[in-house]
Formats: C-alpha cells, structure tokens, sequence
C-alpha cells in the first residue's frame, strides 16, 4: 500500500534533515521580520459595531465627524461645595497639561457633596490612550493632595479606560507567557524524563507561535483585529502546538519500545500519528472558520488566528519535528532526570499500564460506565440551562475592587448615565429645517434631565446624548434603551426624511448579543456538518461520525455549566481570585464552542485512529479498544496536563473574559481527556461493538483511507487486516 502523505513528509524530512530544519527557522524568521515591519493593524471603534449601533457610527463616520475621547473626573467632600476648590485648582493642572480642550464648569451633585469635571482629549480619539497619561498624572496628584482634607477624586473616560485595558491585556499576555511555558516545560520533563525531548515540543510549540504572529500582522491589514486576538493566538498556538508535538514523540517512542529500529519507528510515527495530526489540525481549521459565519469581526479576527497557528503547528509537526528526531536519535534522551526517566524494553518508552488497570472494568461493564459518565457530564451541564449573557462592563471585567471600576462606580451613582449615555444620530438633507428642530427638540424632551443636543449643519448630522438611568448595564438601563429606541425616536421622526439610529455603550453590547444569538445557529450547523464529514471520510463510520459530535457536545454542555456555576452564580470563584459576576460574557458561548469541537478532535481522532489500526490488523472490537485506548492514554494525558496547565493560566488572568475563556477550556479538557476518552467513548464503542465500523451500502465508495499500519515485530507474522463491514 502507498505511504500515506504525513508518512510521505515524514520520510522525505528525515532524509533531507538540513533542508527542513534550515527551512523551518527561515519561515520563522521571515515571518516574525515582515509581519514586525508592517506592524499589526487594530479594529477601530467604529469596525466593532453592529446594528442600529453600527449603523449610527457609520453616518458619524461618513459625515466626518470625529467623536473626541471624552474624560470624567469627579471631585467628592464630605460637606456640601467642599470641593470646589479643589475642583478649580485640578482644573488649572489640566488645562496646564496642553492635553485637553473644552473643559467645562464643574456640575453639582444634587446633594452638592460632589462636582464632576467633564472636558475632551485634544487630537484623534484612536490615539488619546497614547496621550492620556499626563492627564492621569495630574489627577493622581490632586487624589494625593485631597486625601488629607477629605477630598476624592474619581476618573473615568474613553482615554483613561483605554489605556487601563492596553496596559493590562499587556501585562497579562506578559505573565501567561512567562508562567504558561515553564508550567508546560515542566510537564513534559516529567513526562519523558529527559530535557531534550521535553524541550523539543515547547521549542516546536514556540517558534509555531512566533511565525504564526508575524503572519496575523500581514493579515491584520486585510482584516483589523482586536488586542484580544493575540492572547487568543497565543492561548491555541501553544496548545495544539506541544499537543500534536506530543503525540508524534510518543508514537516514536512506543515503537521503539516494540522493538523497530530508529528509522522504522519514526516511519510508523509519521504514517500513524503524522496522519491523526493532519487529519486533526485540518479539522480544527475548518472547525475554527465556521467563525466566519458569525457575521461579527471580533470572530472574524479569531478564526484568522486560530488558523494560521494551527496550521504552522501542524505543519511543522509533520516536517521539522521528523527531521529533528532523525538527526538527534537516541540522543532524544539526553540529559535524563533521574527517577524520571523509567525505560522500557531497548531503551525505549513504554506506556499503558495504568490505563489498562483503569480500563478493565469500563470494558467489564460498558454499559453501567455509559451510562454513569453520561449523567455525570449532564449534571455538570445542567447550570447551563440557566446561563446568561451579556456585554459585561468595566465593574464587571476588571473587578468590582480595580480603581477604574471603583471611579466607574462611583461616577454613575452620583451622576446616572454620564460615562456611558446613549446616542442618538440623525441623519438628514436638511437637518436645520423647521420639522427637524421640532423632532430633535422633542427627542431632548422626551429623553429626559441632561440630553444634550449637537447639530453639525455642514455634514447634515446631528448628535444628542441621552443619559439612561441605572448603571449603564443593568435591567432599567435596558428599560430606558428599548423606551428610546421603539418609541421616543420613532415617534419624533415619523413621517420625516430622515434616518434615525440609536448608539452609545449599551446600545453597541444590545446589538453585538443580537448578532451573536443570529449567528450560533449557522456556524454550529456548519462546525456540526464539517465535523461529521470529515470523520465520515476518515473512518468510513457513520456511527463513529455521529458519536464523536455527541461526545463533542457532551465537553462542551459541561464547560457551560461550570462557567455558569462559577462566574454566573458564584461557586467557588474565589477560589481563582474572581467573583460572581451574574452573567457570561456574550461571545464566550459560542468562543468556547468553536474551539472545544476543535480542540476535542485532536484526542478523539488520535485515539480512534489507533483503534481503527488495530483493527485493521485484525483484534476484534474489544481488544481493538483496550490497545487503542491504553496505546494513546501516555500521551493524550499529557497533553491534556499541558492544555490544562495554560488555559488554568488564563483563568488566573485580571480580565473577566480571559477567567472564564481559561476555566470553561481546561475544565472541558481535562473532562474530554478522562471522562469522556477513557470512560464514556472506550463504553460506548463497546456496546455498539461492529456497528462502530460497518460502512452502509449508500457510502461505500467512501475512498479507503490507511491508518498507517504498523508493521509487526521482528519474528512476529503480519496480521491479516480485517475488510470493513457492510450493510
């Protein structure tokens, strides 16, 4: 039978060493060199919305209206006007900065304990954060000199926000890398006992990541990407990238333990689990576009980066890494730790033991074990039912103790709608006309206390800002919102030429949740169907097919209910350093979703794959499971270990949205890798037994597709390979 194409790659690698490996850094290195010159091109404001939100910021966009970065700073005494002082001099400090325009009188409280400062960064908006820190500086100094005489001082703006979130997403990136590479590193040293072959995936995983970025910089000036992107690129490259490392070295290496020769072991290596990393990394990347479909450019950015990472992981699992074992041979083991280091027959690898132990009485009783991991991952799910989501705010993403959350806070309790208004756009030929003033007058009428209105004559635009009452996110908020939208706006312009859209914070989060429930039908539909082909064509199994989207459901319904449980409801968040939340961020689901069908493919296929092997040399379905599943157990524990450990990183990260990405992905691995792989999916092929493999008579000109067999040991006769069954 002809090599398959990762077995094809793979002896091609070890028979030109040089050229791969010289290959392979020159990729990276170009790469990382052009993708750094071009530099990476961010989503603007504008690029994120949708909607009647989208829809506004494009006529503002359109007219030429540049929306300033607007800054809140509120002054608080103990007595009534015992700030004004303090308020005039803060004022002097900034005007002083040359960073600020339009500083307005300060505005009383109603108790007329607090004034708040309201006033504009000087130049574009896309680059106040850049330029905001002076005004910080002169606000820290004011807080500090206030302290002693009772006086607070809260700031809260687009600047002053932006830059808090730059620097933090900064920071947090800095720490996962610095924490997740040694936890993983670590790991692998125990797992293989040397520090070359536990060096040899992370060093992979590392220069996959770094050319991958370069290439997300090139492509971000095709598609603008959000600062998020690259944690999530960072998070998937590692991941895939030690995993798909993982599971060639311990093919290699079992092989080794079999008996094969160095070139023969790395020759099945490559037929066996070089086609399960092919096979898997093409899964995830189609898995990964169904993002696409979402209809949102946040999605669009991840699908891009997920692809692209996954992809040169793949690649050079199946390229370099064979290369590298070629040239370093038994040298692999070098620098062996000891007590570590536990060797088999030759001085290979062995694995299994355990898993074998463990998997005796699943096989025993495959029904009782069916059934009870079954419930156990739908009572872990059952929070879910009661998940919600929502755009979650500053409070809510940095904690409810961070500075910026306190001014927030602080701010919208004393002075309601004022960080975050609504906006309303109008658009019209003539919008200085007799009827236009009446319907923009009515709309600052009926809006309530503190609209204000803004007509800019030449571009046929007019702006008014309308605080809603509550904290900009809550229920009477949300009240407030729908009220402004279906009754106040449409009422003011019916019957006129003119178009009309609601904007502003709440507006922005309202219309990306509407989006995304419009969006998590097709791309579940598409990732559904690509998962079902693929497995379809792989194993030539409708049985295997569907099973492997039930068990895929089965993580992903747990990873929603631990979320839910934790972040929603509080359960043993502190446990992590969060806090009850009362939702889940509204693009986390379908996130979670996308990646999980992804990232499960790279355990089930690798597993299945060496049970179909062993099939096709003739063990019947029960033997077929056990040497599958306690063949692959060494290395799919591993790098759930390593999966585990880094997104367990994310989940200890400042910003709400990382927590939950980090908790919901490694709880869904680490139940994928031990409830499901070695209990619910060894039970359930048990019990349907030859069903798992008969191909229907519709289907069977499905291409025959080799699993790489291994050839028998030296003095042992060549199975005979079992026909697939038909019906």
């Amino acid at each position: 039978m002809r090599p398959n194409l990762a077995a094809r790659l793979g002896v091609w690698s070890a028979h030109h060493r040089k050229t791969a490996i010289l290959g392979w850094l020159l990729f990276v290195v170009l790469a990382t060199t052009i993708g750094g010159a071009s530099g990476m091109v961010t989503a603007s404001d504008d690029e994120m919305e949708v909607g009647d939100a989208g829809r506004a910021a494009t006529i503002l966009k359109d007219a030429g209206v540049e929306e300033p970065a607007g800054e809140l700073v509120m002054v608080s005494s103990r007595t009534a006007d015992g700030w004004r002082g303090a308020a005039s001099d803060l004022s002097k400090a900034l005007k002083a900065t040359g960073e600020t325009r339009e500083i307005q009188a300060p505005l009383p409280s109603d108790d007329g304990k607090d004034g708040l400062l309201r006033f504009e960064m000087k130049g574009k908006s896309d680059e106040a954060a850049d330029r905001v820190q002076p005004v910080l500086d002169a606000v820290q100094k004011a807080k500090d000199e206030g302290a002693a005489n009772g006086i607070a001082v809260y700031q809260f703006g687009d600047a002053s926000s932006e830059k808090h979130l730059g620097d933090l997403l900064s920071d947090d990136l800095t720490r996962a890398e610095f924490t997740a590479v040694p936890l993983a590193l670590g790991i692998l040293l125990v797992a293989f006992g040397a520090v070359v072959a536990a060096l040899l995936p992370v060093g992979l995983a590392l220069t996959a990541c770094i050319g991958a970025f370069g290439l997300l910089s090139l492509a971000s000036h095709q598609l603008h990407l959000f600062e998020t992107t690259y944690s999530v690129m960072f998070l998937m490259g590692l991941a895939v990238g030690v995993d798909y490392c993982l599971f060639y070295l311990r093919r290699e290496r079992d092989e080794r333990a079999a008996g094969h020769d160095a070139e023969t072991a790395l020759r099945i290596a490559a037929a066996t689990s070089g086609r399960a990393v092919l096979v898997s990394g093409l899964t995830v990347m189609v898995a990964m576009a169904g993002m696409f479909l979402s209809g949102l450019l946040l999605f669009k950015g991840f699908a891009v980066a997920t692809i692209l990472v996954v992809c040169v992981a793949m690649l050079g699992s199946v390229t370099v890494l064979p290369a590298l074992l070629s040239a370093l041979g038994d040298r692999i083991d070098a620098g062996r730790i000891p007590f570590l280091n536990r060797k088999g027959k030759k001085g290979a690898h062995a694995s299994g033991g355990i898993a074998g132990k463990l998997l005796r009485p699943v096989l025993a009783k495959p029904k009782f074990f069916a059934v009870g991991s079954a419930v156990l991952l739908l009572a872990l799910a059952a929070p879910a039912l009661g998940m919600k989501t929502e755009q979650l705010g500053l409070e809510k993403q940095f904690g409810s103790d961070a500075p910026l959350s306190v001014s927030f806070r602080e701010i919208t309790q004393e002075f309601p709608g004022g960080p975050a208004p609504a906006r309303v756009v109008v658009k019209a030929d003539d919008i200085g006309s007799k009827e236009m003033r009446a319907a923009l007058a009515a709309v600052v009428r009926d809006a309530g206390k503190g609209a204000e209105l803004t007509v800019h004559k030449d571009a046929g635009v007019a702006e008014i800002d309308v605080p809603l009452p509550g904290d900009g996110s809550d229920a009477k908020s949300k009240k407030a919102l729908g009220e402004l939208r279906d009754d106040v706006v449409p009422a003011a312009f019916d019957g006129l030429d003119a178009e009309a859209y609601v904007g502003g914070d709440l507006a922005s989060s309202e219309d990306f949740s509407d989006q995304l429930s419009k969006g998590i039908v097709p791309v579940f539909a598409f990732i559904a169907a690509v998962t079902f082909l693929l497995m379809l064509f792989s194993f030539r199994s409708v049985v295997i097919a569907v099973t492997s989207i039930a068990l895929n459901l089965l993580s992903v319904g747990a990873a929603y209910g631990v979320m839910t449980a934790v972040f929603q409801h509080g359960w043993g968040a502190e446990l992590i350093g969060s806090e009850q939340v009362g939702a889940i961020e509204n693009w986390m689901p379908l996130f979670v979703l996308v990646v999980l069908f992804g990232l499960s493919m790279d355990y089930h296929v690798f597993v299945v794959s060496r049970i179909s092997e062993a099939r096709s040399r003739g063990l019947d379905n029960r033997a077929a499971i056990r040497e599958g599943i306690t063949r692959t157990a060494g290395a799919v524990t591993g790098a759930a270990v390593i999966m585990v450990a880094v997104f367990g990183v994310f989940g200890t990260l400042s910003m709400q949205d990382m927590q939950q990405m980090g908790v919901g992905l490694g709880v869904a691995v680490l139940l994928d890798a031990t409830v499901v792989r070695m209990v619910l999916l060894p039970s359930l092929m048990t019990l349907l037994g030859e069903r798992n493999w008969r191909t229907p008579r519709g289907l069977s000109w499905l291409p025959r597709i080799s699993h790489g067999e291994a050839p028998a040991a030296a003095g042992q006769p060549e199975p005979r390979p079992v026909p697939s069954a038909t019906v």
